[in-house]
């Protein structure tokens, strides 16, 4: 193939390190490449949380229009990040083997401060949010937007205890403090640690689409495409189109896939958590059963309570 793929990306250094590495792994298969960098409307409104101005889709738009106008022939993304339903003529082309999908929160002073009553604790996710409520139902948590180079640099000028991270994107670019604790008991974001790869449909197996299309195939995990497929579709079960404070993980342990899933009330105080252990074989609708049965649990209520305080 002699065409250059070009590599669209935005242009944080986490999102520029995702860009690179599949560079590296298309240039190391002969493919010829080249980086094109973009701009997102969630990089560039920090003010408001990501909530208010719709979190799905405000760090991928930018890219998928692009593709569209053909500018950039693929698009690199952070999975927990893309809409669960992807533009028309836009699809998935691969999902790199995931990182680690832990949440770590980065503290200054001592651990003791960290955890003692009435500790702020910084993070823009609702997730986030709603679970170490549950856990810390005496802390204060405050909206903290931006890269991760911009929270790390605000945990540090304001007078926060602690702010919440992806653990994969503070050591992909090498960030990570000493001083940090894993929340291995906080469920992730749906696909987190894992990158996609997206690219336009082709409609011909020997068209130049098509030979994009089989170069991205050549760098795709299929176990962590499963699992996190598993993790969307429970999600999108859920969601109904809202954003709402969902945990959701998936993991392939020998001929098992065992699923964490969990629907939060925004002030953590009511959680509703599924957890399954099934054969491998079976997991083809397993997403949309746990979270099926969130629903049925109560969730359903739940549900339109978030949607009702959201929308205001």
């Amino acid at each position: 193939m002699s065409q250059i793929i070009r590599i669209g990306t935005r242009n944080s250094e986490l999102a520029l390190w995702q860009a690179n590495l599949v560079q590296d792994k298309l240039q190391s298969l002969g493919y010829k490449t080249k980086i094109i960098e973009l701009s997102s409307i969630g990089d560039e409104i920090l003010d408001i949380p990501l909530h208010q101005i719709g979190s799905m889709g405000v760090f991928t738009k930018t890219l998928d229009v692009a593709m569209l106008r053909g500018q950039i022939d693929i698009a690199v993304h952070s999975l927990k990040d893309v809409p669960t339903q992807l533009p028309e003529t836009i699809v998935q082309a691969a999902v790199l083997e995931r990182a680690d999908v832990h949440d770590v929160i980065v503290y200054k002073g001592t651990e003791a401060d960290l955890f003692a009553e009435g500790a702020t604790i910084a993070t823009g996710s609702l997730r986030r949010t709603a679970q170490w409520l549950h856990k810390y139902p005496k802390h204060k948590l405050t909206g903290l937007r931006g890269n991760v180079n911009t929270r790390l640099k605000k945990l540090q000028d304001h007078s926060w205890n602690g702010a919440i991270f992806a653990k994969a994107g503070l050591e992909r670019i090498d960030l990570l403090p000493k001083k940090h604790k894993v929340l291995d008991w906080m469920i992730p974001a749906p696909a987190q640690g894992a990158i996609m790869i997206t690219a336009l449909e082709s409609k011909s197996y020997q068209d130049q689409q098509s030979e994009i299309l089989k170069a991205c195939a050549k760098i795709h995990h299929k176990e962590t495409a499963l699992c996190v497929r598993i993790e969307r579709d429970f999600m999108s079960t859920l969601e109904g189109g809202c954003t709402a404070p969902i945990g959701g993980n998936a993991e392939i342990i020998e001929d098992k896939i065992v699923f964490k899933g969990i629907l939060s009330a925004l002030d953590g105080q009511d959680q509703k958590v599924v957890f399954k252990i099934i054969d491998l074989k079976d997991a083809e609708k397993l997403g949309q059963q746990c979270a099926q049965e969130i629903l049925n649990n109560g969730g359903d209520v739940l549900m339109e309570e978030i949607k009702k305080v959201i929308k205001k």
